[in-house]
């Protein structure tokens, strides 16, 4: 009997990573290919067929039985992106349709942060948890919140945007065209722009100071805080402080067993964890306190985006 496996494809503004997925979670093989996200749809699929059939063949052993995958403003419900960000594509492009009709297998589609929720809850932190956020720090912010065991959708599939919620009225400039959102602040490139900030406004000596703002990455700051470089340190506990109170926020609202921070920031693990909880801890109602577990994902691994998009068939089309 050839053994199944769901193919787990995660788009992604600079590389698009796919691999076959079996029920258990091993990832058995995964490449990638440049987005080029210069290049409309069309053009992208007439690369990404050719690599994945390619690696279909050199698998035929195995069974494919479902694809799921992760993109930017992807819509459950309709199977499409919809004026995806860093994309060159058309307005709405129905991706679950044009991936089922040149495979022939059931196909599921979500943003990458509910990907990496699905994956964390099958695979990760949240196996055996009903109710939990997980917080992509990344370029920038997404979520993805489960409740009951189901990903939250809202009536128009997009649902969840964390990222979006006004923290600062009228401050830093968001890429989504509003100010003051939370990805703005706690993101990767939200905490660049702080130790910019803090280096324009202090004379402090500070490892970062004769970098560029481009040069600098999260993985530096978190390095020089290490190093108790008091800006990064800042910088830090300024990030932490902005998305533990959005995150008391969110607890409100569906009272999480867990809210788990993955992606490149939260590998700076109990640099950007401790100052979160502790704001975190300040503004959550008192009947919420204690009561949410804030954690660091285990899954911080290159494939975790391919394991995530892989469990929209495993959770979905495939009895556990």
């Amino acid at each position: 009997m050839a053994n199944q496996v769901v193919l787990g494809i995660d788009i992604g503004g600079t590389n698009t990573a796919f691999g076959l997925v079996d029920r258990l979670g091993n990832i058995i093989v995964e490449t990638s290919i440049p987005t080029n996200n210069q290049q409309n749809e069309v053009q992208f699929f007439e690369r990404l067929f050719p690599a994945i059939e390619e690696m279909l063949l050199k698998h035929e052993d195995s069974d494919l039985i479902g694809i799921g995958i992760g993109a930017p403003n992807a819509n459950y419900y309709s199977g499409t992106v919809e004026k995806a960000p860093n994309l060159n594509w058309s307005g709405v492009v129905p991706i679950s349709k044009i991936v089922e009709e040149h495979f022939h297998v059931p196909v599921k589609i979500t943003n990458d942060a509910n990907a990496a929720a699905l994956g964390e809850m099958l695979f990760g932190t949240a196996k055996g948890m009903k109710d939990f956020i997980v917080i992509t720090l990344g370029t920038g912010l997404g979520s993805g919140i489960v409740c009951n065991g189901q990903l939250l959708y809202g009536h128009d599939g997009f649902a969840g945007e964390v990222g979006h919620i006004i923290v600062i009225p009228n401050g830093r400039d968001c890429g989504c065209g509003r100010k003051g959102c939370l990805e703005a602040y706690a993101s990767a490139t939200g905490i660049k722009r702080t130790v910019s900030e803090l280096l324009c406004n202090s004379q402090q000596p500070s490892l970062l100071r004769e970098l560029t703002y481009n040069e600098i990455t999260s993985k530096m700051i978190f390095e020089a805080a290490i190093q108790h470089d008091a800006i990064a340190e800042e910088a830090f506990q300024i990030t932490g402080e902005i998305l533990g109170r959005a995150l008391a926020n969110a607890i409100a609202f569906t009272s999480p067993e867990a809210i788990i921070l993955f992606g490149g920031l939260a590998l700076s693990g109990e640099t950007i964890r401790i100052p979160t909880q502790k704001a975190m801890d300040e503004y959550t109602l008192n009947i919420f306190h204690g009561k949410t577990k804030l954690l660091i994902s285990k899954m911080q691994k290159a494939n975790t985006a391919v394991l995530g998009a892989s469990a929209l068939i495993w959770q979905e089309h495939v009895s556990q």
